[in-house]
């Protein structure tokens, strides 16, 4: 699957420029309103929050942004409900794409998805139709030049990390969610960069695609993270690193 860990650096590394024009912030500030809804506003007692909080601070937002979102979530200030939903659909080749949106709106929201799809060489699939592919698992990158690999690999997994494998210039480290803030915390505390850092859905199989197809997959990709209502994206395919630095 080489180049698909180098997927997840490059959409970091392009969302530290995408906060500079609130793309970022309106995505965190969605998830931080949802998660506190859902599950409160104390960031100790609510993982999903505690994650979006953490996130939100590792790209600058202020704390009082911070504290504006979970409080229109709590219900203390007045604010936009939102509908957590997941929709399922194919890319190019048959690729699986899995798609996590708050929404206002479900009806304008799948519209849009369909037509994206469509758009780019994809469509939009029933429920279930490839969520069996991916499991929800904790998710970090690390350049290969930033650890040597039986360090890092020895910090993983006493902190509780599930595996750890090679992708191209990366290594891919894999986690439960519950073990992810104790994987997180230990990288971090040994000084090590992570090009990524998240729950993910992570797929148990992948797609290769060349060509055309990887350039239309990558642009499908593009096009459903700019969308506003998208969370998050994930998908199964195998691009080679070389195509991707291309892209990007």
């Amino acid at each position: 699957m080489s180049g698909h860990s180098k997927w997840h650096s490059i959409k970091h590394k392009k969302a530290a420029t995408d906060s500079k024009r609130g793309r970022v912030f309106t995505r965190l500030i969605k998830e931080m309103t949802a998660a506190a809804r859902m599950g409160g506003g104390d960031a100790e007692a609510n993982p999903r929050l505690r994650l979006a909080v953490a996130t939100a601070k590792a790209n600058n937002m202020p704390a009082e942004n911070i504290k504006r979102a979970i409080m229109r979530g709590t219900g203390e200030l007045p604010g936009v409900s939102y509908e957590d939903v997941n929709y399922e659909g194919y890319g190019p080749g048959g690729v699986a794409i899995f798609m996590h949106v708050l929404t206002d709106n479900r009806n304008r929201t799948v519209a849009e998805l369909r037509h994206l799809l469509s758009k780019n060489g994809g469509n939009l699939g029933e429920s279930g139709s490839v969520g069996w592919i991916f499991h929800r698992k904790g998710y970090f990158v690390v350049e290969k030049s930033a650890s040597e690999e039986d360090k890092l690999l020895e910090i993983a997994l006493s902190a509780g990390a599930d595996d750890m494998r090679e992708d191209g210039g990366n290594y891919e480290i894999l986690t439960s969610p519950e073990s992810f803030d104790s994987v997180k915390a230990a990288l971090e505390g040994a000084g090590i960069p992570l090009a990524a850092s998240e729950i993910s859905m992570v797929p148990q199989n992948y797609v290769k695609l060349e060509g055309k197809s990887a350039q239309t997959m990558l642009k499908l990709m593009e096009a459903l993270e700019e969308h506003e209502d998208i969370q998050n994206v994930w998908s199964n395919f195998d691009i080679d690193e070389s195509e991707l630095q291309e892209a990007s």
